[in-house]
């Protein structure tokens, strides 16, 4: 659950950066925002899931 947390509000910085510098308009954010909402409910979330959450283990386990 803390990984869905901390990826959405990662995501939610870079779609506001994205709408205040790079030209990202206030309908191209909410159609990307609808999109994720209905990616969610299809039968491909489970799978983005495990890869989302396969990519956060792998970084986790990364030592400096």
């Amino acid at each position: 659950m803390a990984i869905s947390i901390s990826a959405v509000v990662v995501l939610g910085i870079l779609v506001f950066i994205f709408v205040r510098k790079s030209g990202l308009n206030a309908a191209h954010a909410i159609v990307c925002s609808l999109f994720g909402f209905f990616l969610a409910s299809t039968s491909a979330a489970p799978n983005i899931n495990r890869f989302v959450t396969g990519v956060a283990d792998m970084i986790g386990q990364i030592r400096f």
